[in-house]
């Protein structure tokens, strides 16, 4: 009998990105666009903006995944502007930023897409994400809605990872045994740490990462891909117990 009968799915820095952390996925576009800046500056451009998103009502729920970008973009430009009071920090390079970061998601969601409709047949699937309130649009602007039996949403749910309830609402919607639950994600301390302390078992997709993500000997990941099209064979191999 199969010891996975049901799977949850992480979205953002998993399957629209492959594994990349969108700090580093938006850092390429800045470099594409010719703006160089220190490390550290950027990443507080960047933690800037996530907090302000999370804090305020800025997305709207009827926004789509390019509306929500030109706003992100827009909002670490701002702080840009003010802490080092250049000008080239235009709406112009912002919405071509955006531009190039949706064009990247379109492109990996090709093969994620197919990946997850391949899972689908076999699994039922809920979507488990920290995200802004906008999910359902997001889905279907990307042709994925058909996908999730459920929708797990940080900013409906009122709780972020890495609180472990919000896997546990995940596992309640498949109406399964944490036991028999696969999370998929691609942050250890987000994903992976959490769901392991509830008896998930749990698969890392770890590529680009933004930081170490130190692992606790007894919540190790039942197994580690740098890519989404490694994901139906690891499955597969967790199930016949060749991990």
């Amino acid at each position: 009998m199969s010891t996975i009968k049901g799977i949850i799915l992480d979205y953002g820095g998993t399957i629209d990105t492959n594994g990349i952390h969108w700090g580093e996925v938006i850092a390429g576009q800045y470099s594409r666009t010719g703006i160089t800046l220190e490390r550290e500056l950027y990443r507080n451009a960047y933690i800037h903006a996530e907090r302000s998103l999370a804090k305020a009502p800025i997305i709207a729920p009827e926004d789509t995944f390019h509306t929500l970008l030109k706003k992100k973009i827009a909002i670490q430009f701002e702080y840009l502007k003010e802490q080092t009071g250049e000008g080239h920090f235009t709406a112009d390079v912002a919405e071509s930023i955006a531009d190039g970061c949706y064009n990247k998601v379109k492109e990996t969601l090709a093969t994620s897409r197919r990946i997850i409709e391949e899972l689908s047949k076999q699994f039922p699937i809920v979507l488990v994400t920290n995200f802004y309130g906008n999910m359902p649009v997001v889905l279907k602007e990307f042709e994925l809605d058909c996908y999730f039996r459920s929708i797990v949403e940080s900013s409906v749910a009122g709780i972020r990872k890495p609180d472990p309830t919000l896997f546990a609402m995940g596992i309640q919607a498949l109406q399964l045994p944490a036991t028999e639950v696969l999370v998929i994600g691609d942050s250890y301390r987000k994903d992976i740490y959490p769901a392991s302390t509830l008896g998930c078992k749990t698969i890392w997709l770890k590529n680009v990462c933004w930081e170490d993500e130190p692992v606790e000997k007894e919540n190790r990941p039942t197994a580690i891909i740098n890519s989404i099209e490694h994901l139906p064979a690891t499955v597969s191999k967790i199930l016949s117990r060749e991990l």
